[in-house]
């Protein structure tokens, strides 16, 4: 009977096959939400001065729930451990202590200040949407796959920038403000990637129209990448062996094949 109510947290907290699983996991989607939204007006000087003491409790109540939540997840599975040196639980962990930690430094105005600025790693708490976003994983499954591509494409890039670069630093003068190679290199990549600052063009008539090749170059270059993630997204799509949301009460370890009966981290029986 011990192993009851920890069996029927575990299902709440870890899975979203059941009707409390999804309703806790909306409700702590909405709170994460609150949170970091709490970290950006608090960041308005104007509005915290007004309304400190407003932010001050209802910061107060999200780290008390957050607290609870992240013990609840602690007990709930036999491997504590595991959750505790995971990547979602170093965040829980990091992002709530410094509202504890400011406690004992309410005497020390640097100190203080020195906190205020740990208090805004709860603001990763949004990293964990990720998991309440079904086509998340096919996303990141579709960018692991094309992880050699992008690579290859990232390399051409800063080879043609190179040399580029290296071709404005040799048409234009110092005056158009080219006055190195890794500063041409620089506009190479500002002017390819349509950001354009401005703080450097060329001058001749040579200089400005291997710019406009340039520009014309950066809106074919934004296109690679997109449809090599796409072409992956859409196998990963075609893809029948589908992840199901549930976890292991062992390891908590997530991202089950949908046909998967046991733990492809511990071994343990996923139906238990």
């Amino acid at each position: 009977m011990k192993r009851d109510w920890r069996d029927k947290m575990h299902e709440i907290i870890y899975e979203a096959d059941t009707k409390e699983g999804k309703l806790f996991d909306v409700a702590l989607l909405w709170l994460i939400l609150a949170s970091v939204v709490l970290v950006m007006l608090g960041s308005v000087k104007t509005l915290d001065s007004k309304y400190h003491a407003v932010f001050n409790i209802t910061e107060w109540a999200i780290t008390i729930l957050f607290t609870i939540e992240y013990i609840c997840r602690i007990v709930c599975i036999k491997k504590p451990w595991s959750y505790i040196f995971s990547f979602y639980g170093l965040i829980d962990f990091f992002s709530t202590i410094p509202k504890y930690i400011s406690l004992f430094f309410i005497g020390s105005s640097g100190a203080l200040l020195a906190f205020r600025s740990l208090r805004l790693l709860r603001i990763f708490r949004i990293l964990k949407l990720g998991t309440y976003v079904g086509e998340s994983m096919k996303l990141k499954r579709a960018l692991y796959a094309s992880r050699t591509k992008i690579l290859v494409f990232l390399f051409a890039i800063v080879i043609l920038c190179t040399i580029l670069g290296t071709v404005m630093f040799l048409v234009e003068d110092d005056a158009a403000g080219f006055t190195s190679i890794p500063r041409s290199i620089y506009w190479a990549v500002v002017t390819m990637t349509t950001v354009g600052y401005g703080d450097i063009a060329p001058q001749t008539v040579l200089g400005q129209f291997i710019a406009s090749i340039v520009m014309i170059l950066g809106y074919g270059i934004i296109a690679i990448p997109t449809g090599i993630v796409s072409s992956e997204i859409t196998r990963q799509s075609l893809n029948k062996d589908d992840i199901k949301t549930v976890s292991c009460v062992n390891c908590s370890a997530e991202n089950h094949s949908r046909n998967a009966i046991f733990c492809y981290k511990c071994g343990a029986n996923l139906s238990s």
